[in-house]
């Protein structure tokens, strides 16, 4: 995926609006530090926080087993596994290159049988497909409307289990994804504060990007236009706040909030003068405050 920068008063919440872009969790993204703040006179703070991030690329776990398994049988089930390689060994065609370029010094060549059926032998299968890179890894190659249809499916059936009548849609638009459940009565899919929505979400990336091996695709889900609801009321909130924070000229800490209205709060009141906002805290207790200051 296609590395972010997001700039704020402070590393962390540089970090945090890149993880919000990225809709996943610390540990699944790569940061880079660019920029920090540098201490001024007077206890000031000069310049911002920079932060590049992107999805951390996952692992291709299939030449791991294959090695796991040759390590198991040993000289036992296989007698052309004297001259095996440590787990440091390129396999696949790469240590049939070397096999026959003889550039393995101090190991005993491999049968040539053995290595023909070791250059020959396909790639192991990737749901959606995948192509050799250049680092010798096997990566998926999946398309947005494959993760979309995937994704939409999954909600259909969660609708379904519920024993609520609603319809799924997918919306595209380039690697961003929404799925839309429209119907009555779906309350109970949104919960308090669209907590079950955000779990919801979270379970659709897992059945179609994280099944599929996709790191490209941004996924989203809403149920009865919550979301565009609930980013319009937290708008206005926002700016209530932050008048009353410019006229009483005192900080104001609002409740805890998940990244995504934590997001929507800082993008409401980033060209606001007057205010500056921050983030505070751990999840699932982190909030926003607004502090007076100039925008």
């Amino acid at each position: 995926m296609e590395w972010v920068e997001t700039t704020a008063r402070t590393v962390e919440e540089a970090k945090e609006l890149a993880l919000d872009q990225l809709g996943v969790a610390e540990d699944d993204a790569e940061l880079i530090v660019l920029d920090e703040p540098k201490a001024g006179l007077f206890g000031r703070v000069r310049g911002e926080a920079r932060v590049r991030a992107r999805v951390r690329p996952t692992q291709a776990r299939q030449k791991l087993d294959r090695r796991d398994r040759r390590k198991k049988k040993g000289d036992e089930a296989d007698p052309a596994a004297d001259g095996e390689p440590s787990t440091a060994e390129p396999v696949g065609d790469a240590a049939a290159v070397r096999a026959d370029n003889g550039a393995a010094p101090a190991r005993p060549a491999r049968p040539p049988a053995r290595t023909a059926a070791r250059g020959d032998a396909p790639a192991p299968a990737t749901t959606g497909g995948s192509e050799p890179s250049t680092n010798g890894e096997d990566r998926p190659v999946v398309s947005a409307a494959a993760v979309g249809e995937q994704a939409r499916q999954f909600v259909d059936d969660l609708v379904r289990a519920f024993g609520l009548n609603g319809t799924t849609v997918l919306v595209e638009d380039g690697d961003d994804l929404e799925v839309q459940v429209e119907g009555p009565d779906l309350g109970l899919l949104v919960g308090p504060r669209g907590a079950t929505l955000q779990a919801l979400q979270d379970l659709a990336r897992v059945a179609s990007q994280r099944r599929l091996g996709d790191h490209d695709t941004r996924l989203r889900v809403d149920v009865g236009g919550y979301r565009v609801r609930r980013r319009e009321a937290l708008g206005r909130f926002a700016l209530q706040v932050a008048g009353e924070v410019r006229s009483t000229g005192t900080a104001r800490a609002l409740e805890p909030m998940s990244s995504a209205d934590r997001k929507i709060i800082h993008e409401a009141l980033a060209e606001l003068d007057g205010v500056t906002t921050r983030s505070e805290g751990d999840d699932p207790t982190r909030r926003v405050i607004i502090d007076p200051g100039v925008g």
